[in-house]
């Protein structure tokens, strides 16, 4: 489940809409073993979306240097393989090791540029074993070094510290004037009214993990609460404005609590540290 939300929604137009041309050095398509770990739909299709997405609401361009948190097996990788041009590069990585992999053996080898990591952090659905809390845990990179940070599909499976965290971690690594591109499941006024008329696809009734704590998040499922989280608006907006990110400079709802339109199923959020 971790990209599905999101595929869905860009990739139920892109499936049709994308024609991919082939080129030598081009990325094959994973195993659908692994492309199924990280949701269904097109790989190459999606792929393409999640490009559109970052071009047309983020402002990406080539030569910037991209940050893909949780870069799964490399669905947004592949397409800016033939994208970045000049000093653009792409650093990505995953709690998965065996999508790492084979982003490492299939993508790194033909675009050098493109560099992938293994993290063992912690996750209770998708890496039990994790030695590093999301807590804990430092990106492996330098203060400043990316101007774009792009996050699907990573906020919507954090409870509260580990997405703090993670936020002020985003702060450290972006540079002046860089762009963060991320997903959410937001609450608000619309879509708990949404989710109250029986309207949505994913719906939040439940409090924190733990009933002791104020922490603001909401999970689909208690027995499994990286499955899916939400959180109130407001407070991933004052989160981002406390880690000195601008305000957003886009949101675009999505289609989850039952919209009838959206940029994707998954809301998104486009914000920026100022110059």
């Amino acid at each position: 489940m971790r990209l599905s939300r999101l595929i869905q929604g860009i990739g139920r137009a892109g499936a049709n809409a994308i024609r991919v041309r082939l080129h030598p050095g081009a990325v094959p398509v994973p195993p659908q073993r692994l492309v199924d770990r990280v949701g269904r739909g097109d790989y190459r299709a999606v792929g393409q979306g999640l490009l559109r997405v970052a071009r047309e609401q983020g402002g990406l361009h080539p030569t910037d240097r991209i940050l893909d948190i949780g870069c799964g097996v490399g669905r947004l990788a592949a397409p800016l393989t033939t994208y970045l041009a000049g000093d653009g590069c792409y650093d990505g990585f995953d709690i998965d090791q065996e999508l790492v992999q084979w982003c490492q053996r299939n993508i790194s080898p033909a675009h050098p540029r493109f560099r992938f990591r293994h993290v063992n952090v912690f996750s209770g659905r998708y890496n039990p074993a994790g030695a590093i809390s999301g807590t804990g845990f430092e990106f492996p990179y330098r203060d400043d070094a990316f101007t774009f940070v792009v996050a699907t599909s990573v906020f919507t499976h954090l409870l509260s510290a580990d997405t703090e965290s993670y936020i002020r971690q985003i702060r450290r690594v972006l540079a002046p004037g860089g762009t963060l591109l991320a997903t959410f499941f937001l609450l608000n006024d619309e879509s708990r009214s949404l989710m109250a008329g029986g309207n949505a696809r994913y719906v939040f009734p439940e409090g924190p993990a733990d009933r002791s704590t104020a922490e603001p998040h909401r999970v689909l499922r208690r027995d499994q609460p990286a499955c899916a989280v939400a959180y109130p608006e407001d407070w991933v907006m004052r989160l981002l404005a406390d880690n000195g990110l601008a305000a957003p400079l886009a949101w675009h709802p999505g289609r989850w609590c039952g919209r009838s339109a959206g940029l994707s199923d998954q809301d998104v959020v486009v914000a920026r540290k100022p110059a």
